[in-house]
């Protein structure tokens, strides 16, 4: 967490098992919202305006988005800042009050169960999950550190992002003073007599807010939020080419329980702190795999990539050597809108991933030249003040 820091989970739903409903639900189809399945909830995949429009406004403004079904944790106790470090490779210890920091709950193999965000507020820590994971990670943090601290979830809070250049503008009228906060801080805020929780941050790449509210405040907040002239409701689908082109991971594609932060290119989350000669080394789960790759580094890497043709290179697409074997396979892909280009993210052998190195992707048996490249493919815009 872009990071985030929000959802990165592409889970579908069983046909069978009825849809959850944010408390947005009603809102989204008043403004015209085609819905679909995504993490167990019926959300948002865009509205009237297109992906294409949403994208564009969030780059250029402010947008609205729904991310209730993501999962809101509470970590309490006199402990609770060594325990949850047990259970991720990064400094949580050290982390002051009122900053947040990206985190990742790993394996014994030091897969990636899931990326999430966390805070530290003066009495507790906000952790943020991935809504398809949010079961599965509480079940986990619960069975390691449950005897430690206090693990309470918030199934009663939503969480909304305001994302784009002008969202400080838009959230300052009804939030005053949130122009205060840096990328990477959070701090609590009361609208109408409802206590928010910011955080200065999300998962475009743009300035923005994550917002915490109680779910039975979300919908007015949300409301008084679209009548500002800068915002406008986004979508999953700009969702989700917003964090490609800021070079950020999806949970369930470009990450998961088979890749590690080193293959990943995750490694400037791992604070020296807690690698090899560093004062609280290890301790976590996959500690001893992790360092491995840190020190003799990896078999495969995840790289950028920008196709050298015109043509949308999608997830599961083969990459091969002009001419030759195959080296990797495209994890997300499409054509970014602000980018102006073919984009996606792979995985390629470790020999073939520095920048630069030309690749053949092949798409419906056509060979599409593509080469690899630095991300982000656009420009991060955070404030830091």
């Amino acid at each position: 967490m872009e990071p985030l820091l929000t959802d990165t989970s592409t889970s579908t739903t069983s046909t069978d098992t009825p849809l959850l409903r944010t408390p947005l639900y009603d809102l989204h189809l008043e403004l015209g919202a085609r819905m679909v399945p995504f993490a167990g909830y019926s959300m948002p995949v865009q509205y009237p305006a297109g992906l294409m429009a949403e994208h564009l406004h969030t780059r250029s403004a402010a947008g609205l988005f729904d991310v209730s079904h993501m999962g809101q944790l509470r970590i309490s106790g006199a402990d609770s800042a060594a325990a949850l470090e047990s259970l991720m490779p990064v400094d949580v210890i050290s982390l002051a009050p009122g900053r947040q920091r990206y985190g990742m709950l790993l394996n014994e193999d030091a897969g990636i169960l899931d990326d999430l965000m966390f805070t530290r507020r003066e009495a507790d820590f906000l952790v943020i999950v991935n809504g398809a994971c949010k079961v599965a990670d509480t079940a986990h943090i619960q069975q390691h550190i449950g005897a430690r601290c206090q693990v309470t979830p918030l199934p009663d809070a939503a969480l909304l992002a305001l994302q784009g250049p002008l969202a400080g503008t838009a959230l300052e009228r009804l939030v005053p003073g949130v122009g205060s906060l840096v990328f990477m801080s959070g701090q609590s805020f009361v609208w109408r007599g409802h206590e928010l929780f910011l955080t200065r941050s999300g998962y475009t790449g743009e300035d923005g807010f994550e917002i915490s509210i109680s779910s039975d405040a979300a919908l007015a907040f949300a409301r008084a939020l679209l009548q500002q002239p800068e915002v406008k409701p986004i979508g999953l689908g700009a969702r989700n080419s917003l964090r490609l082109e800021a070079g950020l991971c999806l949970h369930g594609n470009d990450i998961d329980s088979t890749t590690t932060p080193a293959e990943a290119n995750l490694l400037w989350a791992v604070q020296k702190v807690r690698r090899s000669g560093g004062a609280r080394a290890g301790g976590f789960l996959g500690a001893k795999r992790l360092q491995a790759q840190i020190d003799a580094g990896c078999a495969r890497m995840r790289v950028g990539l920008q196709a050298l043709e015109r043509v949308p290179v999608r997830e599961h697409t083969a990459l091969h050597l002009p001419g030759g074997a195959a080296v990797g396979e495209v994890t997300s892909g499409l054509l970014g809108p602000s980018a102006d280009a073919p984009i996606a993210m792979a995985y390629v052998d470790a020999a073939h991933s520095a920048p630069g190195t030309r690749l053949d992707a092949l798409v419906r048996g056509k060979a599409v030249p593509m080469q690899v490249c630095p991300m982000p493919f656009v420009p991060h815009r955070y404030h830091r003040g």
